[in-house]
């Protein structure tokens, strides 16, 4: 792990994350959801000091709460960014299991999910260096925190989401490692 890593601010860690959001997700069309809340600034972007995955696990719950307890239209999905812990991409999955019984332990299963986004991330039975894995690549580890109902209604304006994954996978390819890299977004090879 880089110095510059672990001395960014928080302001240049945002600003790391709203390049790769605005450049990749958008961009490249990886989300089409995701234009319309960055556009709309209902997007909160909280980035985590927490060191153990015990502490990120109660800003966790705090942040569920707080997406749950506010209007939408203010804000409709937040980033959890946690650049000091789950900084290996195995524990970091294994917390996964950890975020989503917290969703259902806190009794908003069906209302709110947590998706993910890794520095390191590596779909079952790829290659680490594999492309496609770069669709969930991020600069710092990420819990995003969203609604299902906006979801739901992303869906509905969307009539072929399901072919997303397949969209992104033929995406990647047709970019490559030398495309991505030239996004300069965030992990490299």
């Amino acid at each position: 792990m880089s110095t510059a890593y672990l001395n960014a601010d928080d302001d240049q860690i945002i600003a790391a994350i709203e390049n790769w959001l605005e450049k990749a997700v958008i961009g490249l069309n990886l989300c089409p959801f995701a234009k319309a809340v960055h556009v709309k600034k209902q997007v909160r972007y909280v980035v985590s000091s927490a060191t153990t995955p015990e502490a990120l696990l109660e800003q966790l719950m705090e942040e569920l709460q707080r997406l749950s307890d506010t209007d939408p239209e203010e804000i409709d999905t937040t980033l959890l960014i946690h650049p000091f812990v789950l900084t290996d991409f195995l524990d970091y999955n294994e917390f996964l299991d950890v975020a989503d019984a917290a969703v259902e332990d806190m009794q908003l299963d069906g209302e709110l999910q947590v998706a993910s986004f890794h520095p390191q991330y590596q779909f079952a039975d790829t290659d680490i260096n594999d492309i496609a894995n770069y669709t969930n690549r991020a600069p710092y580890p990420i819990l995003h925190l969203l609604r299902e109902a906006s979801i739901d209604r992303a869906v509905e304006a969307f009539p072929e989401a399901e072919q997303i994954f397949e969209k992104n996978m033929e995406t990647m390819e047709n970019l490559g490692h030398d495309g991505w890299d030239a996004l300069d977004v965030g992990p490299a090879r």
